[in-house]
């Protein structure tokens, strides 16, 4: 699924024009970047939630000439399904999805 098929899908379930639909979801975006910017944990309730995790600095290769390369520590988005999502994608029965 793309945004684009997220704003269409956003705006058919609520009956608003496409445009409003694509307010709500980049404001949604927007918020959970801005709060994973701020070390923030974001939790949605049945879905899962977002957090940022610590790489440390470590060593690396470059693949074409082979030579050493430090890569410094950095911060990476993450994300853990709740058990709910889980359960729902390994449900035995498959679910009809809108695509052709």
């Amino acid at each position: 699924m793309t945004k684009a098929d997220l704003i269409e899908e956003v705006s058919r379930a609520v009956e608003m024009t496409r445009k409003d639909s694509e307010l709500i979801v980049d404001t949604i975006f927007e918020s959970i970047v801005q709060a994973l910017r701020a070390s923030d944990k974001i939790e949605i309730r049945g879905f899962g939630s977002f957090r940022t995790r610590q790489r440390q600095p470590r060593v690396g290769r470059n693949p074409k000439t082979g030579a050493r390369v430090e890569v410094p520590s950095k911060k990476v988005p993450y994300f853990k399904p709740s058990k709910e999502v889980k359960d729902l994608i390994n449900a035995s029965k498959p679910v009809a999805t809108s695509q052709p």
